[in-house]
């Protein structure tokens, strides 16, 4: 007798990435995002968007973003140059402190991403299951305990925040970095890369994860300072 696979609970998945900043043509969290709108896996769909980065207009977008689409799961995407690997991040900070300006010509600095807003938020994706599939497919990640202060960790804060004020049907959500694409780092000296193509490949595999499932793994991938 053949046993059929259960299909997953989840139908859509929410998928964004950035525009460029910071003086950059191109953004490798939305080239690799968009490689993977309309792709369906298990009886769920991935729709990617791109998201602003503003201050602000990026909350505005996710909030926009979710309400078109109505995502059971939703992974954010960022850029870092600092970056070597695809990095799974834990904790999203109520903070905007902006070291440069961002697209629109912002720069707040301590200013909340929401007022009266709680410290900070983990991310309910399971990481740690994430950081160690996409290490088994070949692909350098870790765990990162810090996604800055910039509009990555603004975007990852509304994603939480929103999770748990507005969209009951919003089961998961958390922030992804990853490194500047090879084209980028050649203007970069030192820098790290990661080509296109294997981040969206490393995102193939964290929505594989995500939905197959719903507790973490117990996984050593802390810091000791």
């Amino acid at each position: 007798m053949q046993h059929t696979q259960p299909s997953s609970p989840y139908r859509t998945i929410l998928v964004t990435g950035f525009e460029p900043f910071g003086g950059e043509t191109i953004n490798p969290s939305w080239e690799a995002a968009r490689q993977l709108d309309g792709w369906v896996y298990q009886g769920a769909k991935v729709v990617a968007r791109q998201m602003p980065c503003v201050f602000g207009a990026a909350y505005d977008a996710l909030a926009a973003a979710l309400r078109e689409v109505a995502p059971q799961i939703v992974i954010c995407v960022g850029q870092a140059s600092n970056r070597s690997d695809f990095s799974v991040e834990r904790i999203a900070i109520n903070i905007d402190d902006a070291r440069i300006p961002d697209n629109a010509g912002r720069q707040p600095v301590d200013v909340p991403v929401v007022a009266d807003g709680p410290a900070a938020y983990f991310s309910s994706l399971p990481i740690k299951a994430i950081v160690q599939a996409v290490r088994a497919a070949g692909i350098p990640a870790s765990m990162s305990q810090t996604a800055g202060t910039y509009v990555c960790n603004h975007l990852f804060y509304a994603a939480c925040h929103l999770r748990a004020t507005r969209y009951d049907g919003l089961r998961k959500a958390g922030f992804i970095h990853v490194p500047l694409s090879p084209e980028q780092a050649a203007h970069h000296a030192g820098h790290a890369s990661m080509s296109i193509d294997t981040v969206a490949r490393a995102l193939r595999v964290t929505v594989e994860t995500c939905l197959k499932r719903d507790a973490d793994v117990t996984l050593a991938a802390g810091q000791v300072s």
